[in-house]
């Protein structure tokens, strides 16, 4: 059966208790109740019931309101509308979405949530455990890693702490609470299957906590917590056959939510640096020209004039094989790597060159982009045949490219009618120009599409 990624639009917790959980639950102190006995022999069995009465007050319901027009062919079309001087179609109120979110903030009511629980929304509505409602503002988001803030005036709220996720380790056991097809709250327990998964495509910036912990439609922007009740992930996505939950769920790190959170709230946004460099995968054949006994890595193919890549020293042919001591195994780690680092943050790099391991480290940085091309992550391929191309592989929201309807996956042929095979050479095409002509090849279609200022 095929299966597929799938967002979470809502989220809640139903316990599961095992013999080997309630054994290391009592060996950690922890606790887990239901309907076994309080006591065996005198002994009381573990519960997690009192680390749930600390948390679960800080994980809210969150629905949204959006603004739909009422659909008429006739009535819908500008032409008929100014023709008989008609007013716009009115737009109605509908509920849109609903998912969860965690309070981490009590006095200032700050609540963190995933982007896609929020986008479009017109009104966001929060419901806490205690049966109190709230209209939340909107604070910032970051649709590329899909995280979001939001605030609520309430008083007397309930925070949960934050966990440092860098000390997670597989097989650690973790609680996942929200709101699965708005069933209410609701709790189920498990361990974390993996860490630093990437690659999989559903957020340009990648590095998730996999968990076991049953997750399912709803449980969006809920809280996955340690037993001692500390907040070490947002849920976010899982695997499964028809968007069922079968035991593959997917959190955003705590320290990844925490700086993408600091950023918001001091800049209201996220603001992203470059290496400034082009890359290209480390295959087998490459890897045996340049001499290097290794799997993973990838070859620096460009270096852009003034970039951070350059000031640090990083030259063409270079292998970069790791990141801040994290392995490097493709292209997109690479992208992820920086695309999760502050501005003016260091970041270092294991190199070979030339045979020969060294160590680089780069100071992130913003580089200036041709406005027609910025918010545009493009990768350079390679056809069976062995013609090169430039592939859009991913385009930022409200970008020019987005609002001209490319996606991620098109590929662009010519610039101003000129065939172009390298990133290089499309810079050069743009550079300057206030409008673009591209050709993109979608699939076995393609379509010239006009960019402009």
């Amino acid at each position: 059966m095929a299966q597929r990624l799938k967002r979470m639009r809502r989220f809640q917790p139903t316990l599961r208790i095992g013999a080997l959980f309630v054994l290391v639950c009592a060996m950690s102190g922890s606790a887990v109740g239901g309907s076994l006995p309080v006591a065996v022999d005198g002994q009381a069995l573990p519960s997690l019931a009192p680390m749930l009465e600390r948390v679960t007050p800080a994980v809210v319901n969150i629905s949204t309101v959006g603004r739909v027009r009422q659909s008429n062919s006739l009535m819908d079309d500008p032409f008929f509308r100014r023709f008989f001087d008609l007013p716009d179609t009115p737009s109605q109120s509908q509920p849109q979405s609903l998912g969860s979110g965690v309070i981490v903030d009590a006095q200032r009511g700050l609540i963190v949530t995933n982007d896609h629980v929020i986008t479009n929304a017109s009104k966001i509505l929060v419901a806490l455990s205690d049966g109190r409602e709230a209209q939340a503002q909107l604070i910032g988001t970051d649709p590329r890693a899909d995280v979001a803030l939001i605030q609520i005036d309430l008083d007397n709220l309930v925070a949960v702490d934050w966990a440092d996720s860098d000390a997670l380790r597989v097989g650690d056991f973790c609680v996942a609470i929200g709101n699965p097809f708005g069933l209410g709250q609701t709790v189920t327990s498990g361990i974390v299957s993996a860490l630093d998964r990437s690659g999989l495509g559903i957020e340009d910036f990648e590095d998730f906590i996999q968990t076991d912990a049953s997750i399912n439609p709803g449980n969006s922007g809920g809280a996955l917590v340690d037993l001692n009740g500390q907040l070490i992930g947002i849920n976010t996505a899982i695997v499964g056959p028809s968007g069922g939950n079968i035991g593959i769920g997917f959190a955003i790190p705590a320290n990844m939510a925490v700086d993408i959170i600091d950023q918001l709230l001091e800049f209201g946004e996220v603001k992203r640096g470059e290496l400034g460099i082009a890359a290209q995968p480390l295959t087998p054949e490459l890897a045996e020209a340049f001499g290097i006994n290794s799997r993973f890595g990838v070859v620096i193919a460009r270096i852009r004039p003034n970039s951070p890549a350059q000031n640090a020293g990083l030259q063409v042919g270079d292998v970069i094989t790791s990141i801040d001591g994290k392995p490097v195994r493709d292209v997109r780690a690479v992208k992820n790597s920086i695309g999760l680092v502050r501005l003016g943050q260091r970041l270092s790099m294991g190199v070979i060159r030339a045979g020969k391991r060294i160590d680089i480290s780069a100071i992130i940085e913003q580089i200036e982009e041709n406005t027609l091309l910025t918010g545009v992550a493009l990768a350079e391929e390679v056809t069976r045949n062995g013609r090169p191309y430039v592939l859009i592989e991913s385009i930022e929201p409200g970008s020019r490219l987005d609002e001209a309807g490319l996606q991620a996956g098109d590929i662009i042929l010519s610039v101003n009618k000129t065939y172009i095979e390298t990133i290089a050479a499309l810079e050069r095409r743009a550079e300057n120009q206030k409008s673009l002509l591209l050709l993109i090849q979608r699939g076995q279609a393609t379509d010239y599409v006009e960019i402009s200022e």
